[in-house]
C-alpha cells in the first residue's frame, strides 16, 4: 500500500481528489494549511518522512491573478518556495511529486495548441511565479510529473461556472469577453487523471510535463452561453473585448493546450468540455436541493 499526500486539499482540485480517492486501497492523506504549512520547509520534511509518503500531489496554489500583481511576495512563497520545499523533500525521501501548473506560463500569442515543449513566457506575476515553481521542481532532482491545466472549475469553491450561473440568473443582460480563447477544465476530470497515474503507478515510467484540459476550444463568451443554457437561465449574453474590462494583468488571448501526450502516453480519454460542464451543473443542481 502506498501513502499519498495531497496538499491544498480544500481547494477545487483537492476536493475532487478526496472524491476519487474513496475508491482506492492506498492511503491518502489530505492536508491544507492548517494541517501542513508547505511554506515551512522543516514541517514538510518531517511530515513526508514520518508518514513514509511515496507520492505527493500538490494542489496548493496562489491563484488570484489580479491580486498577485500587488502581492508578489505571497504568490512567490506559495507558487514557488513552497513547491521547492515539496520537491526537495521528495528528492530526500525518494517520493514522486505530482505538481499542478497552469496555461498562464505561456504568452498566449499562438494560434495553435500549446505543446509541452513550447517556449514559456508568462505575462503577469501569477504566471511568472507558477513558472518559477515548475523550474524549482525540474532542478530539484526529484521524480516529478507536472500537469499544466486551464480554466479550472468544479462544484467546489468559487469559479467562473458558479459566477456565471448567479449573474445569468440575476441579470437580464451580460457582457462576456470573446477575445480570450481556451478550454475549460472540469477539476473532476483532472482528479481522475491524477488518480489513474497514482493507482496504475504510471509515474514510475512516465515522468515529465503534461498538458491537460478538456477537449474542444471556446471563448469565455461561448463558455458563459453554455453555462446559462445548461442552468436554464434566460439572459441576453453579449460579446465584448478584454479592453472593456480593464485589469492589472493581461491574460493570455489564446491558451489552448495540446493533449496529445496525455492521450498517447497515459492512455487517458479526455472528455469534451460541454459534456463535463453538463456533469458539473447536474452536480451543482443536486447539491442545491
Amino acid at each position: 500500500m502506498q501513502t499519498i499526500l495531497v496538499t491544498g486539499a480544500n481547494g477545487q482540485l483537492g476536493n475532487e481528489m478526496r472524491k476519487v480517492a474513496t475508491d482506492s486501497g492506498n492511503q491518502y492523506i489530505f492536508t491544507d494549511v492548517s494541517e501542513l504549512d508547505i511554506t515551512d520547509r522543516e514541517a514538510v520534511f518531517s511530515f513526508i518522512k514520518e508518514n513514509a509518503v511515496s507520492v505527493v500531489v500538490n494542489c496548493a496554489a496562489y491563484t488570484n491573478v489580479d491580486k498577485a500583481e500587488d502581492d508578489f511576495g505571497t504568490a512567490s512563497l506559495i507558487n514557488d518556495r513552497a513547491v521547492e520545499n515539496l520537491a526537495a523533500a521528495c528528492k530526500e525521501f525518494k517520493a514522486t511529486l505530482i505538481h499542478v501548473s497552469t496555461d498562464y506560463v505561456f504568452h498566449g500569442d499562438k494560434n495553435v495548441a500549446y505543446t509541452e515543449e513550447d517556449f514559456t513566457n508568462p505575462l503577469g506575476i501569477y504566471g511568472k511565479t507558477k513558472l518559477a515553481g515548475e523550474l524549482s521542481v525540474q532542478v530539484s532532482g526529484c521524480n516529478y510529473m507536472i500537469f499544466r491545466t486551464a480554466w479550472l472549475y468544479s462544484a467546489f469553491g468559487n469559479n467562473f461556472v458558479k459566477t456565471m450561473q448567479r449573474l445569468t440568473r440575476e441579470r437580464d443582460t451580460l457582457k462576456v469577453v470573446v477575445d480570450q480563447v481556451g478550454t475549460p477544465t472540469y477539476a473532476g476530470d483532472l482528479a481522475a487523471l491524477i488518480f489513474k497515474v497514482i493507482e496504475e503507478k504510471l509515474y514510475v515510467k512516465h515522468l515529465g510535463i503534461y498538458h491537460f484540459s478538456n477537449e474542444g476550444v471556446c471563448s469565455w463568451y461561448d463558455f458563459a452561453k453554455e453555462i446559462a443554457a445548461l442552468s436554464g437561465n434566460v439572459c441576453d449574453i453579449q460579446t465584448c473585448n478584454s479592453e472593456e474590462f480593464p485589469s492589472k494583468v493581461k491574460r493570455p488571448n489564446f491558451s489552448v493546450l495540446d493533449k496529445t501526450k496525455v492521450k498517447q502516453v497515459l492512455a487517458f480519454k479526455v472528455p469534451y468540455w460541454k459534456d463535463s460542464l453538463a456533469k458539473c451543473i447536474t452536480e451543482l443542481a443536486a447539491a442545491s436541493k
